[in-house]
């Protein structure tokens, strides 16, 4: 059998597990492991200039595959700066494995220099977390923090190395498990049968049904199944925003996003439902509005890998616990082979009525004869010169909540955002991360100009490793959720809401070696992103002024149901 150093193992583990990425900034803690990946050629380090960075491209890899990212991040400042990315895929349950490096076993609980209890700072925003103990258990470790990581509810989950466990002339045998058992962890992997006929009674007896999906669906791999049913009974299809993708966008079934900044049809929709069919979605406050009036007249029929996400803010009258794809599959069975088929002159006047809400609303929205640009006419663009087949990212706020609405996604795994979190700066990492795995494919960064000076520093990182995204600012100069939330809630006292003294940003992006473009005129808009987009090798930052003063829309009303609804400053449901 093999000998190995504990470093060696970190970085053949990985290998063994098919890593072929991982993301990561050295430092003292984890000096052995890094000497040893210098030794290999099969892992390949991507050196980024915050740690921060190297979680949230980790993140992005996974929304992107389905399949684990790796970030590798030293001891102390190191570890902690990747707390935000750790808490952003535990909210979102995204598999990731970020390896700590932490000070030599003698010295933990000493205060030595760069420790900190990094089990304990990141306990809450895990799905697990190991401290290594003996270095012949490293390969075992890796083998769980995977298996954990990407089944049931993927999460994240963090390995503490502390240094002497990677002393590079001490050697043990290496062997990698093949299989995982673990007792206390033991996923399920199908739904209960008598419950899926339940709910499969229930789907052909409803009048007015409306199937909700959320990011389960996604990470679940589940669109075809989704798609398929649907198609089967005919019935309209919302998703949430982690679940956009999982139904196609431009087909007519597809109502929009529902909840905060949801479509009108579906919201509405929901609220007069007889029966939601719900799949990986988890019921939050920025879908339900307020749960004593989140859809009174309907039976709810919840499907969710994580039994404690059903029932946990809305009762479930029918719960199914156990993986999506599987179950739609049974339902889908079930469906083609009953005799019952769903009340057609019900569905039809259900789809009249849905048809008669897209015409009140459809997602409009107003333009002026000035050249000043909306935002969402920029987004719209974005869809049209890359044929709606772009990965998308985004930070957080009106630009986020624009790129949902009106970038329409025909597949999965394409819209990348940080939805239960929402972390400002994930949007430029994010987009390195999936450039990195999809050279062939287009990757635009929808942002805004706060959030990109977050990990503005990433500029660097892309010049690098030759990572061409195309980064698309709207620029109002200000931070745009927060300014319309003073707008509607606080008589428009703007408190730290502009963006003052703001940098040129073409010049900033040229100096990183990059090409930058300033657009101010919406005649402009086509022909500069085209000439972005056909800049194959370059990336490409697009500083895009926007209407400081537009707001996004529609917008719930706090405290009130689904169909209380902002439509524009001075209309309301």
């Amino acid at each position: 059998m093999e000998l190995l150093s504990g470093a060696e193992m970190v970085v053949r583990a990985l290998r063994d597990e098919g890593v072929k990425y991982i993301y990561g900034y050295p430092g003292g803690s984890l000096l052995h492991v890094y000497d040893a990946l210098f030794q290999q050629e099969d892992v390949q380090h991507v050196l980024v200039r915050h740690e921060q960075a190297a979680t949230h491209m980790a993140d992005a890899y996974a929304r992107a595959t389905g399949k684990a990212g790796v970030a590798l991040v030293t001891s102390g400042p190191g570890a902690t700066n990747a707390v935000t990315g750790i808490a952003t895929a535990f909210m979102d349950s995204i598999p990731m494995v970020v390896i700590t490096g932490q000070v030599m076993s003698h010295l933990i609980g000493e205060d030595a220099f760069q420790e900190t209890d990094m089990l304990g700072i990141s306990r809450p925003v895990v799905k697990h977390n190991f401290s290594v103990q003996r270095p012949e258990d490293i390969p075992s470790i890796v083998r769980k923090a995977f298996h954990i990581a990407e089944s049931g509810r993927p999460g994240p989950v963090v390995i503490d190395v502390p240094k002497d466990m990677t002393t590079p002339t001490e050697r043990y045998p290496y062997e990698y498990p093949k299989q995982v058992k673990m007792r206390s962890y033991t996923p399920i992997t199908r739904g209960h049968t008598g419950q899926i006929k339940k709910a499969t009674d229930l789907l052909l007896n409803a009048k007015r049904p409306v199937i909700y999906t959320g990011g389960g669906v996604i990470m679940g791999d589940a669109s075809t199944e989704l798609t398929e049913l649907s198609r089967l009974l005919n019935f309209p299809v919302t998703n949430t925003l982690m679940g956009l993708g999982g139904f196609p966008g431009t087909d007519r079934q597809f109502i929009g996003m529902l909840g905060m900044h949801g479509s009108y049809e579906a919201n509405m929709a929901m609220h007069h439902a007889d029966l939601i069919l719900a799949v990986g979605a988890r019921f939050d406050d920025r879908v339900t509005n307020a749960c004593d009036k989140f859809c009174p007249t309907a039976k709810v029929v919840h499907i969710d890998i994580d039994p404690a996400s059903i029932s946990k803010t809305i009762q479930a009258d029918i719960p199914i616990v156990g993986p999506a794809k599987v179950v739609l599959e049974e339902m889908i069975q079930l469906v083609k082979g009953s005799k019952k088929q769903p009340d057609a002159d019900a569905l039809h006047a259900w789809w009249q009525q849905i048809d008669e809400w897209r015409q009140r609303h459809g997602g409009r929205f107003r333009t002026d004869d000035s050249e000043l640009m909306k935002p969402q006419q920029v987004i719209e663009m974005l869809s049209k010169v890359t044929n709606g087949d772009a990965f998308v990212t985004s930070d957080v706020g009106q630009h986020q909540m624009f790129a949902a609405q009106y970038y329409k996604f025909n597949k999965p795994n394409r819209w990348i955002n940080s939805g239960g979190l929402g972390t400002m700066g994930f949007g430029l990492p994010a987009a390195m991360g999936v450039k990195m795995n999809f050279p062939d494919d287009d990757v635009a960064c929808v942002t805004g100009e706060g959030s990109i000076q977050m990990n503005i520093q990433e500029l660097s990182t892309c010049n690098q490793y030759d990572l061409p995204v195309k980064i698309l600012c709207l620029n109002n100069q200000s931070l745009g959720m927060v300014r319309q939330w003073q707008d509607m809630n606080y008589e428009s006292r703007h408190s730290q809401s502009y963006m003052k003294s703001l940098p040129d940003f073409v010049k900033l992006v040229e100096s990183y070696g990059h090409v930058g473009m300033k657009v101010d005129k919406y005649s402009d808009l086509e022909g500069a992103m085209r000439e972005a987009f056909a800049l194959k090798d370059r990336l490409v930052f697009m500083d895009i002024a926007v209407d400081p003063f537009e707001h996004v829309y529609p917008m719930q009303v706090p405290r009130g149901s689904m169909r209380d609804m902002w439509l524009s400053k001075t209309e309301r449901t």
